[in-house]
């Protein structure tokens, strides 16, 4: 369980809808922000984001759907990134907060951009940190990304196969994840790596992120692919956030495809943005929500 001391101000998140049950941490007054974090995290790793925007924001940090301990109803059909949307337009609603910007980072911004897509009149702004539409992700997907990111592929296979190898030595298969995300375990604060193995040892957390990764080799992609066939572009405004030692297409040039309004920059550090650069990711975000260009 999240220690209060690392959300000073907030209280916890315990809300039930018709499709989930969330848990999280909840604070802050103003315009709303919903802040969605990614794999192998639970929503501790907006500790550094969560609460500077809280002084002029109401800011909501679940776990995902299956992450931590947010619990689907319904684990019989896979959790799109579709479902997963919908899911948090019935916790927003339940929270009274009908217009709210998303900051999603790794799977999260990739719910958010189907946020985006799916429900526009809700989402007021959106910021994507580290990801580009999962399209394009496996377009660009050679062998130097597949051994890169190997994890895209090997949890996507069919079920129980990666549940029943991840069993085996669940600690050992997080912290190499996250090891090679944040460029050395060390560094990874110890109470937050141990969050992150407790919930990783669930078994229905190993399924629910198994299924994630499915849900993106196939009921994503289709999704998405389909919005691109038909110009379904993002309307809202857009910040998109990239490692600076990233290779390959710039992001912006990526998402100006998808999107309207687009903005962004080049963060220093590696793909755990929000835990490993919060100050720079702050520089760019705070202007972002306030409206500034």
């Amino acid at each position: 369980m999240t220690d209060p001391c690392l959300f000073p101000g907030f209280t916890r998140l315990h809300l039930d809808t018709a499709s989930a049950c969330f848990k999280g941490m909840i604070g802050g007054q103003g315009p709303a922000v919903l802040l969605l974090h990614g794999y192998p995290q639970t929503h501790l790793a907006w500790r550094y984001i969560a609460p500077v925007l809280a002084r002029d924001h109401r800011v909501v940090v679940p776990d995902l759907p299956g992450y931590g301990a947010s619990r689907q109803r319904d684990d019989r059909s896979r959790w799109t990134k579709r479902r997963v949307a919908a899911a948090l337009i019935e916790l927003m609603d339940a929270l009274g907060l009908q217009r709210f910007a998303v900051v999603g980072h790794d799977r999260g911004a990739r719910v958010g951009y189907r946020l985006a897509l799916d429900h526009p009149a809700r989402i007021e702004r959106y910021a994507s940190l580290t990801v580009v539409p999962t399209p394009e992700v496996w377009q660009a997907f050679d062998f130097r990304r597949g051994l890169a990111n190997f994890h895209w592929t090997f949890l996507a296979q069919p079920a129980d196969l990666p549940e029943r190898l991840l069993a085996a030595a669940p600690d050992a298969f997080l912290d190499q994840a996250l090891a090679r995300m944040a460029g050395g375990l060390e560094r990874i604060e110890p109470q937050a790596l141990a969050a992150y193995r407790e919930a990783f040892r669930d078994p229905a957390v190993r399924r629910a992120i198994c299924e994630d990764y499915r849900a993106g080799a196939e009921e994503d992609l289709t999704d998405d692919l389909a919005d691109q066939a038909r110009g379904h572009l993002l309307r809202c405004p857009l910040l998109v956030l990239w490692p600076e030692q990233q290779g390959g297409e710039s992001p912006l040039a990526i998402w100006r495809r998808w999107a309207l309004d687009v903005r962004g920059c080049a963060v220093p550090g590696g793909h755990l943005q929000p835990e490993e650069s919060p100050q720079e990711v702050l520089a760019a975000l705070r202007p972002f929500l306030e409206g500034k260009r």
